[in-house]
């Protein structure tokens, strides 16, 4: 036990899924807090540091883990934006010492914290929200694309299993722009692309709720069968 890893505020946990850490049975530790806007983030309750009434403390989140030990096969951290807490990395070693297989859902926003824990991962799902000139557009922040894509290069010269996730939101993307990312991406060398829908409720931002004119997979088709031989896998979710 860590007084330090006792600090990390958590958000949620989710017991048991097969979704979140590809091929692997698994549960989520949501963790609070997020300096991101997105305004498709479907998770606002989240974006505040200060915990949550109803949420678990990490102590009972780590008693729940102990009862799992042999059941479970890995953890994995999401938000909210998980390092941008300090406790997240001694949190990470305790799950280790557990015998699980760590994973973690990030944004890329805290490269140098990121490297510090990439000995301890086994899989990173990472977010990019779009090529570097829009970034501050989508995010809300400015300075994040070169930190994105910092943590982008880590992860791409480490032995870290990954998967770059982007976020398709009608006020966010044309088909212009999401070909753009698409060229970048590739560029960078990224493997492995999921392309993900936005989801119509529960949006930080009330416009993008409505979603207009949402982008559905027969629209989108076309465009990835062209870019499909680019990279191992290329997926839409």
């Amino acid at each position: 036990m860590s007084a330090v890893s006792d600090s990390l505020v958590v958000a949620g946990l989710t017991p048991m899924t097969t979704l979140d850490y590809p091929d692997h049975l698994a549960c989520v530790v949501f963790t609070q807090g997020c300096p991101l806007r997105c305004g498709y983030c479907h998770n606002p309750q989240m974006l505040p540091r200060a915990p949550q009434a109803d949420a678990p403390d990490w102590p009972q989140v780590r008693h729940f883990l102990e009862k799992r030990c042999g059941l479970l096969q890995a953890v994995v951290f999401s938000g909210g934006e998980p390092t941008t807490q300090a406790a997240l990395l001694p949190a990470v070693d305790e799950v280790q010492a557990m015998g699980f297989k760590v994973a973690l859902h990030t944004s890329g926003i805290n490269p140098s914290r990121l490297e510090k824990l990439l000995p301890q991962l086994s899989w990173v799902g990472l977010d990019i929200k779009a090529t570097p000139a829009d970034y501050t557009r989508i995010c809300g922040r400015e300075g994040v694309a070169d930190k994105a894509s910092d943590s982008l290069q880590l992860l791409l010269e480490s032995e870290v299993e990954l998967e770059v996730r982007t976020t398709l939101h009608p006020l966010d993307f044309n088909e212009t722009n999401l070909q753009q990312l698409l060229q970048w991406l590739q560029q960078q060398g990224v493997k492995r692309l999921v392309l993900q829908l936005a989801r119509g409720s529960q949006c930080l931002n009330n416009q993008y709720a409505r979603l207009p004119q949402p982008f559905t997979a027969t629209q989108l088709e076309p465009l990835l069968q062209t870019f499909r031989p680019a990279f191992e896998s290329l997926q839409l979710r």
